[in-house]
């Protein structure tokens, strides 16, 4: 059974799997009591319930896992490296001088906040393509249990690490990573924030001072609707976690920036129509996608197809941590690759 872009598969299944083609690289996604169970080999997996899958569409799943094989030449070419939020910046560091790093990070972990909120100042973290997402569990478990990452050389697994695989590729190949944002920005106003962080009390909306938290209440705003900012050209998504009244708070699933200003988000008024048309040209066999929970959550996908088949996840990794949008990558000649660079700088000289 060959698995190129990713599948849905039992427990014995991907047992077989890794029994018939035990040097190929995977990454697993699914529920703890599954992931725990199988045999060490050549993989690296987190915890989520929720899916894209071809056949299904979305699915909510405590009985099977989701299996994507990621591209690699056989397993001297990659390395496995776990982190801390102490350690965690090494991780550009140990990146291949040509390849690319898959990262798994536990949800509401302490390297989940230091990754989201220091990652974007490591030293070249452009320039090496980081890829992955962030575990999560069943939303009926959350506070009962906490996410997991696991590795599958060691048969190990924890809630305060993360787990990298770094991939050395071949000369001539190149690794692409990309993001689908089904957002856009609407015309104000302009929200500007005073630091860095995951959670914040004052900002300036078009200039003026005030408190978020009362300012997202008094306007009566669609919180399931993310912040987005201008990142150096590319929309980037700040969802809202919890609007603290008592402490006049607002908890994102991503940190704001210092600097960047902020829009709220248009409404989107149908998620599945919005992801057909955003992937529209996306070949369907990349080795691999995921999507956020919250679209699958708000744009209620569960059994509906939107967007390419991955797990749905607590945050997703492009480079920085992500959230609200879909994330995928793939392997491609450099020429290729030169090529499209080329399209997109060609592309916005025209349109300045």
């Amino acid at each position: 059974m060959q698995i190129p872009s990713g599948m849905q598969i039992s427990l014995a299944g991907f047992r077989a799997q890794l029994a018939k083609a035990p040097d190929k690289l995977y990454v697993v996604s699914g529920d703890e009591h599954l992931l725990s169970q199988l045999p060490k080999g050549n993989w690296i997996g987190g915890t989520t319930s929720y899916l894209m899958t071809d056949k299904q569409g979305g699915l909510t799943t405590r009985d099977a896992l989701f299996v994507q094989n990621l591209p690699s030449e056989g397993p001297s070419s990659w390395a496995i490296s776990v982190y801390d939020e102490n350690t965690i910046w090494h991780i550009t560091n140990h990146a291949p001088g040509n390849g690319y790093t898959f990262l798994l990070i536990p949800a509401f972990s302490d390297v989940h906040s230091a990754y989201g909120q220091d990652a974007p100042h490591y030293k070249d973290i452009f320039i090496h393509p980081i890829v992955g997402w962030v575990t999560g569990v069943h939303l009926d478990d959350l506070g009962k249990s906490t996410p997991k990452v696991f590795n599958g050389k060691t048969g190990e697994s924890y809630d305060d690490k993360a787990i990298a695989c770094h991939v050395c590729l071949p000369e001539g190949k190149a690794a692409e990573v990309n993001i689908v944002n089904i957002f856009k920005q609407s015309d104000g106003p302009d929200i500007r924030f005073e630091a860095d962080g995951f959670t914040v009390t004052g900002c300036f909306i078009d200039g003026k001072k005030t408190n978020f938290a009362r300012w997202l209440t008094d306007n009566k705003v669609d919180t399931q609707l993310p912040l987005i900012a201008d990142y150096c050209g590319v929309g980037i998504n700040v969802s809202i976690r919890d609007i603290d009244a008592m402490a006049s708070m607002v908890a994102f699933y991503a940190p704001v920036f210092e600097g960047k200003t902020y829009r709220l988000a248009k409404r989107v008024p149908n998620y599945v129509s919005a992801f057909k048309a955003a992937t529209a040209g996306i070949g369907q066999n990349v080795p691999f996608s995921c999507n956020c929970v919250l679209n699958y959550l708000y744009g209620k996908l569960e059994g509906a197809r939107a967007g390419l088949p991955g797990p749905c996840t607590f945050g997703e990794i492009a480079y920085q941590l992500l959230n609200q949008t879909m994330v995928y990558f793939d392997v491609v000649d450099v020429e290729e690759k030169e090529r499209k660079e080329f399209r997109g700088v060609a592309k916005q000289m025209a349109y300045a």
